[in-house]
């Protein structure tokens, strides 16, 4: 069994295949937390010591105890007002103004299967793959109740984390904090791995000692933010990629988060993660339930690889949903740099001409198709289809596509609206502003309140009258800015607007998935905006960055890939000069860099010349080929593009059969220094053979020294290899 309670000790195991994750209720009530890394058996409450602290309080419970303190003892889950003056998970006001409350052990249940959560997303599996394990927790006072919810993986190595807090007392109380998982650390000093960006330099690698203090991210915008993942991970100082322990925390939400990690006063260290506490104050009346969003914990001490092979098993085949979960990518023409907003339904067909006899396999039409809409300022929130822009019906236009034999996709940016609109005109209302003041704007637009059930039905309702003119199978769900004037007319406390608005876009995307269970959705957010494990529960692709410069790329697609598999990440090769950055790279470049990705082309394939255009054709040959390993395959970091000349990947298959090593050089100088190209995941004792080149190599020889790549002059020139165990 994965879960198991030893009633003669009150402790809780909860063992994967590699790990085990251990806690204990001890004779107070109190839920302690033991210990979190390598499996093991045993009860681990030697671990815990006993001092008097001097002003560290003590339970009014332990009587002349003063060795016994909450403010030095690991706990799951640790609440102010217990006389721990570290980061609580929750904070209550009590209806008497009061702050604080006392969460002690009352009972709990295991069972087989994962747990769900009503409203959100969260990790599913079969009832074979999984357990869940529930420990209730309550405030004997305020009658509070807090459901700590486990559900166990084993397989993955992955442990997931809610909570449910209830009001089963008689008087209102207010939540100010909830979040979802605690990790406490009796020993050990560690780095925090996190990933910070801004709009087109999304997911930037940082890594930095753990000190007395708090290190935070978070967002406050609304949505988990280009500036912060939500996503942290842990490790021991001399953790590398292929060895030493570490620990990932990944929130499956979209919405305004925060991650704390510090080391507290006597060198223990605690990670929290969960909402945002700014704008979240939540009522709950006597009876009510509120429920967290869900944390993704993996522990791995076989380095920093393995802990993202397991996040990327664990998303690819337990959060992504639908047919299009773990399927093969169709390639895919977007109009964005082909065309902006400058074209017309002649345009678009002449593009999907050329992009059908070039192979490509769909075609989308991305901003500009509706409403007023011929630049940014106008037009959002009328989701009808400018037919005179067009110069036919949508569904004619699509049957013209489709019969060119490419499938159809479509833009929309649901979530906003610009005041140049008659939606705005009829509802200004419908918009998040503040009363007698003037909205604060982002790219000339405001946001929808998707708090309010009367406008996700009105925008749900346009959009299923576009999607029902004719077959479209694909579309780019978009929203490009923060919310900043959150305030709502729905007469809900204000304080739950932010995740109100956010549950809104789950139940829009639900619902969608619903009605059209086989339409492919990719996420965007300006890019890489609302990239998590949240958002790929409904669309199991995301845009990974509006910048599509292969250079740029490669540091942006090497920090998405400690959290997120890389069937996730939509990448496409795009024109030169590059339309964010100038820079020029070789076509083969930007083809290795996208083939990192679920591959597409954002550039006008009418500017091609004949020669640009026989090698699209044999690239997209080449991705066909390759595309069950890239997407399903075990993927590896080769190189650190942040410190070393060369940026390098490698996919494997899941036998070890197979692979596929990719390598960029960054720079390039006079009398160049050879680059070795260190393979990993190969089978021991097995020789690999180079299919392009047909020579044989000894499998650890790749492993232990590498190849070198070609000594040649050129900037940016991209390297791949393609072996198959002999």
């Amino acid at each position: 069994m994965a879960i198991i309670f030893d009633d003669k000790t009150n402790t809780f195991t909860l063992h994967t295949e590699r790990t085990t994750y251990q806690m204990q209720t001890d004779p107070y009530g109190f839920l302690l937390h033991l210990y979190y890394g390598r499996r093991t058996d045993g009860v681990m409450d030697y671990l815990l010591t006993f001092a008097d602290r001097g002003f560290s309080g003590n339970p009014y419970d332990t009587g002349n105890d003063r060795a016994y303190s909450m403010d030095a003892l690991p706990q799951e889950y640790p609440c102010r007002g217990s006389g721990d003056f570290r980061n609580p998970a929750i904070e209550v006001v009590n209806e008497d103004g009061s702050y604080g409350c006392d969460l002690r052990y009352q009972s709990h249940i295991i069972r087989d299967g994962k747990y769900g959560l009503e409203g959100l997303p969260a990790v599913y599996a079969q009832k074979e793959e999984a357990q869940t394990l529930e420990i209730l927790l309550e405030d004997p006072v305020s009658g509070l109740q807090v459901c700590l919810l486990y559900g166990v993986l084993p397989e993955l190595d992955v442990i997931t984390r809610s909570v449910r807090v209830r009001n089963a007392g008689t008087q209102k109380v207010r939540l100010l904090k909830v979040q979802s998982a605690c990790l406490d650390f009796l020993t050990g000093k560690y780095d925090c791995i996190s990933f910070y960006g801004r709009h087109a330099m999304e997911r930037q690698y940082q890594r930095v000692p753990l000190l007395h203090g708090d290190f935070r991210i978070g967002s406050r915008r609304g949505t988990s933010s280009h500036q912060y993942n939500p996503m942290m991970i842990l490790t021991e100082p001399d953790t590398t990629e292929d060895f030493g322990t570490c620990y990932a925390l990944s929130f499956v939400y979209s919405g305004g988060f925060q991650c704390d990690a510090g080391m507290d006063q006597y060198n223990q260290t605690r990670v929290l993660m969960g909402l945002s506490q700014e704008q979240f104050s939540w009522p709950l009346k006597p009876g009510e339930e509120f429920t967290a969003p869900e944390v993704i914990l993996s522990c791995s001490r076989d380095g920093l690889g393995r802990l993202s092979q397991n996040l990327h098993s664990c998303i690819r085949r337990h959060v992504c949903r639908g047919i299009w979960k773990e399927a093969v990518r169709p390639v895919l023409l977007n109009s964005w740099e082909a065309a902006y907003f400058d074209f017309d339904g002649e345009k678009i067909l002449c593009l999907a001409e050329e992009a059908a006899a070039l192979g490509v396999e769909m075609l989308v039409m991305d901003d500009g198709w509706f409403g007023k809409r011929d630049d940014d300022n106008s037009g959002l929130g009328d989701w009808f289809v400018n037919e005179q822009k067009l110069g036919e019906p949508l569904g004619k236009l699509i049957e013209k596509i489709n019969g060119l034999g490419l499938k159809f996709g479509i833009w929309f940016e649901p979530e906003c609206v610009n005041e140049d609109s008659n939606l705005y005109r009829e509802h200004p209302d419908w918009a998040l502003t503040v009363p007698g003041r003037k909205p604060v704007r982002g790219r000339n637009q405001l946001v929808l309140d998707f708090s309010r059930k009367e406008v996700v039905d009105h925008i749900f309702e346009q959009l299923c009258n576009v999607l029902d003119q004719g077959n479209i199978e694909y579309i780019k769900w978009d929203m490009n800015r923060s919310l900043t004037d959150v305030f709502s007319r729905c007469g809900e406390d204000q304080g739950t607007v932010s995740h109100r608005y956010v549950l809104g876009v789950y139940d829009f995307l639900e619902r969608l998935i619903a009605r059209y269970p086989k339409l492919f959705i990719e996420g965007c957010s300006g890019g890489g905006g609302r990239f998590d494990a949240g958002m790929l529960y409904y669309t199991p692709q995301i845009w990974c960055s509006d910048n599509t410069d292969a250079l740029d790329r490669i540091k942006i697609q090497y920090g998405t890939s400690f959290g997120y598999p890389v069937s996730a990440v939509g990448s496409h090769v795009s024109a030169v000069p590059n339309h964010q950055t100038g820079r020029v790279t070789p076509l083969k470049t930007r083809e290795v860099v996208a083939m990192a990705g679920t591959f597409g082309y954002e550039l006008d394939l009418l500017k091609l010349s004949e020669e640009e255009k026989a090698e699209v054709r044999r690239q997209i040959q080449d991705y066909k080929h390759y595309a069950p390993l890239i997407s399903n395959g075990r993927y590896y970091r080769l190189t650190n593009p942040f410190v070393d000349e060369i940026g390098a990947w490698e996919f494997v298959s899941g036998d070890g059969r197979e692979v596929l090593a990719c390598a960029v050089m960054q720079e390039i100088h006079g009398n160049m220094t050879a680059g070795y190209l260190r393979l990993k995941g190969l089978t021991s004792g097995k020789k690999y053979e180079d299919l392009q080149s047909g020579k044989i190599y000894d499998g650890d020889a790749l492993m232990e020294v590498g190849l070198p790549l070609p000594l040649e002059t050129g900037a940016y020139q991209a390297y791949r290899y393609y072996f198959r165990q002999v």
